[in-house]
């Protein structure tokens, strides 16, 4: 009786052991079929996403930048920008020349975060594109519009120059300060403030560290241009010459 009862039992066990088994192979069985039919939609987009562009052709206009001179990964270029042998343009900083023309000149920089834009024209009748020339420094979260800034000049950070503004030579402009349209700041004063006003005279020794500050920025622009392929815009200049001789590309 005892026997009979243990083989019923034992037949069960196996009998339920040997269904789970079966469920178990047939569920990966099923998921290993769904995995090989499982296919992506035909109509769906790679995207090949690398950041911002940082030129942007606007009709016939193109950015120019030298093959020495320096320009951030994130920075943004638009238009009728030209950024001149050695200058340097700083991360998030955008150049907007789609009115009308950006020069960056010799040496210059433009540190972080910086906007540059100019106007179709200026109330001042003065010259709206935006030039900053050789040995200009412009501090990080700078604003500058339609303006012009003479050789050898230091723009404070967070400074705003606005429409038909003109900063002379040898001048320095103190951090946060407002320069309405069509002010001037003379040659070698010192001015700050919102709106800006003459402090002092730059002293002799400020002079000389003008030109010596834009040095050591583009000495330290090297060390992070060197971590990227070099990046310019000759070629499309070299392309366009062999178009006119007649070379094919």
């Amino acid at each position: 009786m005892a026997a009979s009862i243990a083989a019923r039992i034992s037949r069960k066990a196996a009998a339920s052991a040997f269904s789970s088994n079966r469920h178990v192979i047939s569920s990966r069985g099923f998921a290993t079929e769904a995995a090989k039919t499982i296919s992506p939609s035909s109509d769906l987009v790679k995207w090949d996403y690398r950041g911002q562009r940082k030129i942007i052709p606007l009709g016939q206009w193109v950015p120019k930048v030298a093959v020495d001179a320096y320009v951030a990964p994130n920075v943004v270029l638009a238009g009728q920008v030209t950024v001149i042998d050695r200058a340097s343009v700083w991360n998030g900083s955008v150049l907007r020349g789609d009115l009308n023309k950006i020069t960056v000149g010799f040496l210059s920089n433009v540190q972080e975060r910086c906007v540059i834009h100019a106007a179709w024209s200026s109330p001042t009748g003065l010259p709206a594109e935006t030039s900053i020339d050789r040995y200009v420094t412009i501090g990080a979260y700078c604003l500058l519009r339609s303006c012009t800034i003479e050789p050898e000049c230091i723009i404070g950070q967070h400074s705003i120059l606005m429409e038909g503004s003109l900063v002379e030579t040898h001048s320095i402009l103190e951090a946060g300060s407002v320069v309405p349209p069509g002010r001037i700041i003379p040659t070698g004063e010192l001015w700050g403030g919102n709106p800006a006003r003459f402090i002092r005279a730059v002293t002799h020794e400020e002079t000389l560290e003008i030109s010596k500050l834009a040095v050591a920025i583009n000495d330290l622009s090297g060390e992070h241009s060197s971590e990227f392929l070099p990046y310019s815009t000759v070629y499309l200049e070299v392309e366009k010459f062999k178009k006119s001789l007649g070379i094919t590309i």
